[in-house]
């Protein structure tokens, strides 16, 4: 057994006396090539090396791409870097990314592209495309997979990792090294922050932007930091929740950390608990290195031009309903609900709900379920802009039990088959429901056939 192979997650317990039963078992099960068992002097050893691991400092951090859809851009089109660059999303209307130069002269993510115009006349606006931004996004986490033994692919520009500084390296050395990585490699400028936990690791990394590298594990340090960052800034704090917090004084994250715990449980529930622990250096999860099963699948967003025509609203449903479904068959589960939410531009939503009776992944019997249920979310002359289909209650497609009374169409099944495989073969959407007819244009511009939700690994949408 080679003692300098063994990894800090073999052990649970950081107590001295059990490290001493690891080292008795050790030597019990460990001879010399000689055959005899191994002596005082190999116990010393084995006791240094298990004492460093458990008081070696532990480490999370995050990096983050800066300006990623941008940053990518400017990668396959070099002659784009220095200027005020605009990534736009939903069928051209908005500005979902920007270079820092355009966020200079005012303009903001989310903004009209007639608004963006007018603040800078002199940028460039470029077309959303997420498959050229997953082939980068993927290349950053091969190069991170190589730098860290665990890596959490948290979206598609972020991700959080275990930091393991090589002999003789600091974190601080750590986290500069692999920003110079991917930008040497990719040509992508990142910021890294490292600390005690993922939170203040996010923390860290956000302060530090652009094209920062900073670790932080210094109690005293972490303060100063947090002393001076609004709560907001804390992913899972907004201001609803920050307006909850600030009649107790709690207006800074370092507010919130060295308030009492019972207190933010009571305002912020388990969820802000967790965040107290984690913003005192306590990390309350751990990083994944694959993405836990989905408990609910989604498919929409926004319909681009605000319409109030119910064959357009349809048509949209269509269109998500058979995204949804290739996701479905993409992770073989079926789903027992289905939700239907409608957004309309005065604010107020629309939603219909419904339970299945049999878990089923057809599109002719989930689209019977959903009508009613866009019924019940139309609200009749208000022009809608957004739509989400949510299927939960999964279930294994393999072991899926049918009702009695489910009906079993192998005519109906089978051309879903072939659906399937004819898409996979020529082209997404190559054959789809004529009822997605008025929405031509929409599939007619190449920038929507792939869509953020469809880079698949990832935590976060």
């Amino acid at each position: 057994m080679r003692l300098g192979h063994i990894s800090l997650s073999h052990f649970n317990s950081t107590s001295f006396r059990k490290i001493d039963q690891i080292i008795v078992l050790l030597l019990l099960n460990s001879r010399k090539p000689s055959g005899r068992y191994c002596t005082s002097l190999d116990t010393i050893r084995a006791y240094t090396i298990l004492v460093d691991m458990y008081t070696r400092k532990r480490a999370v951090g995050h990096l983050d791409a800066d300006c990623f859809y941008v940053s990518a851009e400017r990668v396959r089109d070099p002659f784009l870097k220095g200027k005020p660059v605009g990534v736009l999303g939903n069928q051209g209307a908005c500005v979902i990314a920007k270079s820092y130069e355009m966020k200079a002269a005012g303009v903001k993510t989310g903004e009209p592209i007639w608004d963006a115009v007018q603040k800078c006349p002199d940028g460039i606006y470029v077309k959303r495309d997420f498959r050229w931004y997953e082939t980068l996004s993927r290349s950053m986490l091969e190069v991170m997979r190589r730098l860290s033994g665990h890596v959490e692919y948290y979206s598609i520009d972020e991700f959080f990792f275990v930091a393991e500084p090589g002999p003789g390296q600091s974190f601080q050395d750590l986290a500069v090294a692999m920003r110079q990585t991917i930008l040497e490699e990719l040509d992508l400028p990142v910021t890294v922050g490292i600390a005690r936990s993922r939170t203040l690791a996010k923390l860290i990394s956000d302060s530090a932007k652009p094209f920062g590298a900073k670790a932080v594990l210094e109690k005293e340090h972490e303060e100063h930091l947090l002393a001076r960052l609004p709560v907001t800034e804390i992913s899972g704090v907004a201001k609803r929740r920050a307006k909850r917090l600030l009649p107790w004084g709690i207006a800074s994250c370092l507010d919130l950390a060295k308030a009492d715990r019972g207190l933010v449980r009571k305002l912020l529930t388990a969820t802000g608990e967790a965040l107290w622990w984690e913003l005192n250096g306590e990390p309350t999860g751990e990083i994944h290195s694959a993405r836990p099963r989905h408990k609910a699948l989604s498919r929409g967003g926004s319909l681009g031009e605000s319409t109030a025509d119910p064959h357009r609203l349809y048509a949209w449903l269509v269109r998500n309903l058979e995204r949804l479904i290739e996701e479905l068959r993409y992770h073989r589960v079926m789903p027992g609900k289905l939700t239907l939410w409608v957004g309309y531009r005065d604010g107020i939503p629309g939603e219909g709900q419904t339970r299945l009776a049999v878990p089923t992944d057809r599109f002719d019997l989930l689209l019977e379920a959903l009508r009613p249920c866009l019924r019940r979310a139309w609200r009749p002359k208000h022009p809608a802009n957004r739509m989400h289909l949510i299927a939960e209650d999964l279930t294994d497609r393999d072991t899926a039990q049918g009702g009695l009374f489910s009906p079993h169409d192998p005519r109906a099944e089978a051309l879903a088959d072939v659906k399937q495989r004819i898409n996979e073969r020529i082209g997404r959407f190559a054959v789809r429901s004529g009822a997605t007819l008025p929405l031509k244009s929409i599939y007619d511009d190449g920038a929507n056939g792939y869509d953020i939700c469809d880079v698949r690994g990832k935590i976060c949408f």
